[in-house]
């Protein structure tokens, strides 16, 4: 149940891993921390509680990599944004399904899940990426 999990990255990622994007809401004054923390960096309050992101966000920035870490070297170049959410929470991700060339500031982009896994190398949390509406 999301009530017993900690407000922590581990948690995080199970959920990402069911498919959704959980923050943690504090509820003293409603800022919703992504990802997740156990105090509000807003008001310091400790009573949060579990709340699932919208599916939709607007790129606030990004950057294209070509120079690529071992692991990503097959994806570059690619894209790596910022997208802000409805109540202002912002989380960083890949954009993937778009030309590099239509990436803008300002585009909607829904959030999806990978299930590919990574080289051995690599960690092997579970995976959330950005694509166009």
């Amino acid at each position: 149940m999301p009530e017993s999990l900690p407000f922590s990255i581990e948690s995080f990622y199970k959920f990402v891993k069911e498919g959704k994007l959980m923050g943690a809401k504090c509820g003293k004054c409603g800022q919703l921390l992504v990802p997740p923390k156990p105090m509000c960096t807003n008001c310091l309050s400790k009573v949060l509680s579990w709340e699932e992101l919208p599916k939709l966000g607007e790129l606030l920035t990004y950057t294209v990599i070509h120079v690529a870490p071992k692991q990503f070297q097959s994806m570059a170049p690619y894209v790596v944004g910022v997208v802000k959410f409805e109540e202002g929470a912002q989380l960083p991700g890949i954009i993937k399904n778009v030309a590099l060339g239509a990436v803008q500031v300002g585009m909607s982009l829904a959030v999806d899940f990978d299930r590919e896994t990574m080289s051995e190398e690599w960690p092997q949390w579970p995976r959330y990426y950005f694509k166009p509406v």
